[in-house]
């Protein structure tokens, strides 16, 4: 019978089905027993049913594939799990190799605090930027809206990053060809461009030699000074502008944080404005007393979700680079190395003590900030 592909899709769906009617009865009926046996009436007892029948498919769901496999992670992570192999408990061997030994994962968590550390804060300032284009009454200000969120709907996918893997080439690319011909036209443009590149080279080659000691790179882009004029951001072709291209992904999917930022914008008491308005301020004055102190619960908010987003990103660095071993090393994020240890090497049980290492960062990293919001973070103005 399990021959037959058809056949067993049937009788998985009819056995899924089934198993998740079990689920709801048995769950409505412990909820109802509890409720009566707490001294509740027959209402209650409904109430209780029903409500944990409609519910169980969510629970059961989140205890199977979320609270299971996450203490079946953390029991591999202190064991030498390889598919294939015995198995046997090493206890905190697994964490004192990856803080002590592995060269690799500092090298990946200098690369993650980077994007971090440079893509959330251009994140959020090209989207509060945009919020503030956005919130003018301006003719076709839904289809700029629409536009400037649609790179969240696309997300990052493997579709969509091969396009953008054809749009850095540095020789056909059309990010490129568009700095060229803007370059060519105007000086301003060109000496912008070449400062651009120069910083950035500067400050990739000082991180680099962070991750493996060695400041070749860094070293040699002084000794070669300021870029020629026919110079253009080598997005994916050298270890120098690999961090570079992943930011400027994430700059590009900024689209949620602008609609929280224009939710913002909207929310400010327009009598605040017209009073500071009446007052003198100019526009510059007004944003940065009135609006922007209303917009930290804001800023908060894409700070935290943008930090963890930072933290785990993935899809970019696997699609742009896995196949440019040359370079992903430059590239290397912490869930890229978990997933190259956990699936590459098939070493479950260091790549199990990588991701619980990697939640510690991010809980420590989230209470930091809850712990510092109450210095910046204005709810009223004062």
């Amino acid at each position: 019978m399990t021959d037959n592909p058809y056949v067993f899709t049937l009788v998985s769906a009819l056995v899924t089905t089934a198993f998740i009617i079990a689920a709801c009865v048995g769950l409505g009926g412990l909820a109802r027993l509890v409720v009566r046996l707490t001294g509740g009436n027959l209402r209650r007892q409904d109430q209780a049913y029903a409500g944990y029948f409609f519910a169980a498919p969510w629970i059961v769901g989140f205890l199977i594939f979320v609270v299971i496999p996450m203490l079946a992670s953390l029991y591999w992570s202190f064991t030498n799990y390889r598919i294939g192999q015995p198995t046997a408990v090493v206890g905190l061997e697994n964490y004192s190799r990856l803080i002590l030994e592995d060269r690799e994962f500092r090298g990946s968590l200098v690369n993650t605090l980077f994007l971090t550390l440079i893509g959330v804060p251009l994140q959020i300032g090209v989207a509060l930027g945009l919020a503030v284009l956005l919130n003018q009454k301006l003719k076709g200000e839904r289809t700029f809206r629409v536009t400037f969120y649609l790179p969240v709907i696309l997300g990052f996918n493997a579709a969509v990053l091969l396009c953008w893997r054809l749009m850095l080439n540095a020789s056909n690319g059309i990010i490129d060809q568009a700095i060229r011909a803007l370059s060519n036209a105007s000086p301003v443009v060109s000496a912008l461009n070449r400062g651009l590149i120069y910083v950035v080279e500067v400050v990739n080659g000082f991180f680099l030699g962070l991750t493996n000691g060695n400041y070749t790179l860094l070293q040699r882009v002084l000794e070669t000074g300021f870029p020629a004029a026919n110079r253009v951001p080598m997005w994916i072709q050298t270890p120098l502008w690999s961090k570079m291209s992943v930011i400027l992904l994430m700059v590009w999917i900024c689209g949620s944080m602008m609609l929280i930022f224009l939710a913002g914008l909207q929310a400010t008491p327009r009598e605040l404005l017209e009073a500071a308005e009446v007052d003198g301020a100019g526009s510059w004055r007004r944003f940065w007393k009135i609006t922007f102190p209303l917009l930290t619960p804001y800023v908060f908010y894409n700070l935290v979700l943008g930090l963890i987003a930072a933290l785990q990103i993935f899809e970019p660095v696997y699609v742009l680079y896995r196949d440019n071993q040359p370079l992903a090393p430059s590239a290397y994020s912490m869930v890229y190395y978990l997933y190259q240890a956990t699936f590459r090497f098939n070493e479950i049980g260091y790549g199990s003590a990588i991701s619980w290492l990697i939640l510690i960062i991010i809980a420590v990293a989230s209470m930091i900030q809850f712990r510092l919001q109450s210095r910046w973070v204005e709810y009223e103005i004062r």
